[in-house]
């Protein structure tokens, strides 16, 4: 590609054509201050905040948009630029509200860290205020404009990474607002409960619903037995929310804390995660033998099942009709754990730390009860039990490291801890799915095919003589291709596992935020760092096949009998249904 010279700020720049001030600046190691802009999500120019000056160009740029050419001048911090900066970053916060100190993103805020660079102290403007929305109706999502900035991320987010486009500007003018279709609650549109959109918002505009004080209540009432479960992609974000390094593993500090906030069992989701494959395994199985519906989907993904009940209520069929992990382990819990203990499964009490804004709209599905009992109580995000842990003034960077629970339910296998990243579904699949078609053990557990945060992945296995084709996809602009070729009757594949999120669950909408200045400097990169964190345990694991997890042995033995089963059936599996897509 060629190149383009320019000067920034007097010093001479090298860019690649086409590439944007922005960039180049940043590659000669100078910063611009932005707000909108989201590397590979949104470049408006919309914000305006970015604004340089150009020499012998009448007008400031954009410089996220604004394209270099040769021999051109830039200075991004003359005092034209700086007042101009100043005065939007101004007229945007005449517009927002000041309740800083009490809002879910303080001091994780980007216009609050914006304010403070481009040294807003006083208000300027001063006057009406647009009116505002608070929409706390739907399980996960709560949306409040008086924080919204209207910097378009959401709304780029969802029409282009998820392929839906729930979220949209409204109206004109000192009007303009971002919402669904007609300010509708996100719980009467088609919204998949992902929370991507929160995790790209740069201020509190959107936030999950949170169940802080709900776990609170029944940590202390004496008369519950209260359970936590951590899924496997908490371990490599919840260090981030006390300064951490992006991908620092935190198993035992996070284990060690769950104990002092008071949970009477600390248990991990990788042992269901285990049992998940057990029985998603097996219904593979059954469904090749009888000539059943294929390709079959992981169902595993909140998000996801509640897009395709959205958007392909036909092909409800192909999804596996097992629960997710923490859902099976709630249903465990509430039955053989409360009848091994001899106590009252309406007692106990299951709280689910997970990485996914989806599970808390999971966990109320009808579909799932059994005997009239939800199998989860309380869902909390990484991000809520970060604050959980400082609600109870746990020095958690200094705790000494502890160990699971052990008993009935602390074992479980590598191919259990890499359900947090895309593909480690189908992965451990595989890997117990083999042994069962040709009897033999694996010479090598690792089907790196699978793997990666980029695109979709495919790979033809060559099983017990017979041609496996499978398929993974994250994100559902991703899974529509793969969904559209299945209705138009023309997938060669037999198995495919799709997630709602970008990169899996080590990326989910309940996750650490990483802000914009990150995000753009590191690209895909934060995702594949949790997800090394990941693949570093199972490699560590003793066993790193769930069929080998001798608890989960003992569970068929002493409790489920045989993998899809009639007691699994009634405890572990569950229905879909058609939803409509606006109420």
């Amino acid at each position: 590609m060629s190149k383009v010279h320019l000067k920034i700020n007097g010093l001479n720049v090298e860019a690649e054509a086409g590439s944007t001030i922005l960039e180049a600046a940043k590659a000669a190691g100078i910063r611009i201050p932005t707000l909108c802009y989201l590397k590979g999500v949104t470049a408006s120019g919309a914000c305006r905040v970015c604004t340089v000056e150009i020499k012998n160009v009448r007008s400031l740029g954009a410089a996220c948009v604004y394209p270099v050419a040769e021999n051109m001048e830039v200075f991004t911090h003359s005092q034209r630029a700086i007042d101009a900066r100043r005065n939007t970053v101004e007229l945007i916060l005449s517009n927002h509200s000041k309740d800083c100190l009490s809002c879910i993103r303080n001091q994780n805020c980007e216009l609050q860290a914006l304010a403070q660079e481009v040294n807003v102290r006083d208000q300027a403007f001063a006057g009406e205020k647009t009116k505002p929305t608070y929409d706390d109706v739907a399980p996960g999502i709560v949306r409040d404009t008086t924080k919204c900035v209207l910097c378009g991320r959401c709304v780029e987010t969802c029409k282009n990474v998820q392929g839906l486009g729930i979220l949209d500007f409204q109206e004109r003018g000192f009007k303009t607002s971002v919402g669904p279709v007609f300010n509708k609650s996100f719980s009467e549109v088609n919204c998949m409960q992902c929370g991507q959109c929160i995790n790209v918002c740069p201020v509190g505009a959107l936030c999950e619903k949170e169940e802080i004080h709900e776990v609170i209540q029944a940590l202390n009432d004496p008369t519950k037995h209260v359970v936590v479960q951590t899924a496997p992609a908490v371990r490599a974000s919840l260090g981030e929310e006390f300064g951490n390094p992006i991908g620092t593993r935190v198993t035992g500090k996070m284990v060690a804390s769950l104990r002092r906030i008071g949970f009477d069992r600390v248990f991990d989701t990788n042992y269901a995660a285990d049992l998940t494959i057990m029985e998603e395994g097996t219904e593979f199985l059954h469904r090749v033998a009888e000539k059943g519906t294929l390709p079959m989907i992981t169902s595993c993904s909140p998000g996801w099942v509640r897009y395709l009940e959205f958007e392909y209520p036909d092909l409800i069929p192909n999804l596996s009709t097992c629960k997710s992990p923490h859902m099976m382990f709630g249903a465990i819990l509430k039955s053989y754990y409360a009848k091994t203990k001899g106590i009252d499964p309406k007692d106990v009490v299951v709280v689910s730390i997970m990485p996914c804004i989806a599970k808390k709209s999971e966990k109320v599905r009808e579909e799932n009860k059994v005997n009239g009992l939800q199998d989860v109580d309380h869902v909390l995000t990484t991000r809520e039990l970060g604050r959980l842990i400082k609600i109870y003034g746990i020095d958690f960077n200094n705790l000494p490291d502890e160990d699971y629970d052990h008993d009935m339910f602390g074992e479980y296998s590598g191919a259990g801890v890499i359900f947090g990243v895309t593909g480690g579904v189908m992965e451990a699949a595989l890997r117990t799915v083999a042994v069962k078609l040709t009897g033999e053990e694996l010479t090598d557990v690792n089907f790196y095919g699978v793997r990666g945060v980029e695109g979709v992945k495919e790979a033809t296995l060559n099983l017990a003589g017979m041609e496996v084709k499978v398929a993974v996809a994250h994100s559902m602009s991703l899974a529509k291709p793969l969904l559209d070729e299945i209705r138009a009757g023309t997938s060669p594949y037999a198995f495919i596992e799709i997630m709602g999120c970008p990169g899996g669950c080590i990326n989910g909408g309940g996750q650490s935020i990483v802000n914009a200045s990150v995000r753009n400097a590191l690209g895909v990169n934060f995702m594949k760092l949790r997800a090394k964190t990941l693949y570093d345990e199972d490699i560590s694991m003793p066993h790193r096949q769930s069929h080998k997890n001798t608890q989960i042995q003992a569970l068929y033995d002493n409790f489920l009998h045989e993998p899809c089963g009639h007691r699994s059936h009634e405890l572990l599996h569950t229905h879909y249904t058609q939803k409509p897509r606006f109420k």
